[in-house]
């Protein structure tokens, strides 16, 4: 069984000052909770909210807001398993759930629960039917027993929601986990003075992830492991008028 280490803390803690991605807490409000990515899945909460069980509301007695534990003990717990936050309004994983009160998972979280721990291989031959060109000959047999050495894992896994398909100019890039892997995007439009925007599996990347991915303006670098097996596209704007996209594909070497 899974075990996240968790605790409450104060506005300095840890390495807060020195983390771009887990803020030091402000008080009451504001910044609630934050998990780390595996392999580590602690989670750490704010010990000046003010923390009940039951639905997030106002206190008009005291004042202040009164946050649901449980709510964002869930949210977070998706984090330490993996999860980034969902472009899915009512879902668990939305950015502001906790203001909404969502608490519905939905389909695109349990995809990426069944691409992080699901999709595994069922025989050892799986590598040498792939060589032997398998994964494309007999895709029903190797969907069923050798997902992970085909790459099938980013073939949505029920048929009620159809696949995503690749956007345009998609590159795709095997390579052996724990190498650097480092997209370049909008080089030659840089004198048009356009702005790059990253997304990964269509998720804007709004900050750096500390061995896991770094986010800079033309380029973005990432450690290839199953957290960060996906998607990247870049796209540069200009207003709203969009000058370039790229994208890149990327997937572990088995």
């Amino acid at each position: 069984p899974a075990a996240f280490p968790t605790g409450f803390y104060s506005i300095n803690h840890t390495d807060c000052l020195e983390s771009l991605t887990h803020h030091c807490f402000d008080g009451t409000t504001g910044e609630l909770a934050h998990a780390f990515f595996p392999p580590h899945g602690e989670i750490h909460f704010d010990d000046h909210e003010y923390w009940i069980l039951g639905n997030t509301r106002f206190s008009w007695k005291k004042g202040v807001w009164l946050t649901d534990l449980v709510h964002v003990a869930a949210h977070e717990i998706g984090h330490a398993l993996g999860l980034m936050h969902s472009l899915n309004p009512n879902a668990l994983m939305h950015i502001n759930a906790t203001l909404t009160g969502k608490k519905s998972i939905s389909q695109d979280e349990v995809w990426g629960i069944h691409r992080l721990y699901g999709c595994q291989d069922r025989l050892f031959m799986c590598p040498s039917w792939a060589k032997k060109g398998f994964c494309e000959k007999r895709r029903k047999l190797m969907k069923k027993h050798c997902p992970s050495t085909c790459d099938f894992c980013y073939e949505f896994p029920f048929p009620t929601v159809p696949p995503t398909l690749p956007p345009p100019r998609t590159k795709t890039k095997t390579v052996s986990e724990g190498r650097n892997v480092t997209f370049r995007c909008g080089q030659k439009i840089i004198h048009k003075k356009g702005k790059v925007y990253w997304y990964k599996d269509k998720e804007l990347l709004e900050y750096s992830y500390p061995g896991y991915l770094s986010l800079n303006e033309d380029h973005m670098s990432i450690i290839a492991n199953a957290i960060n097996e996906g998607t990247y596209t870049c796209i540069v704007k200009k207003k709203e008028r969009i000058l370039t996209t790229y994208s890149w594909r990327i997937r572990l070497k088995h």
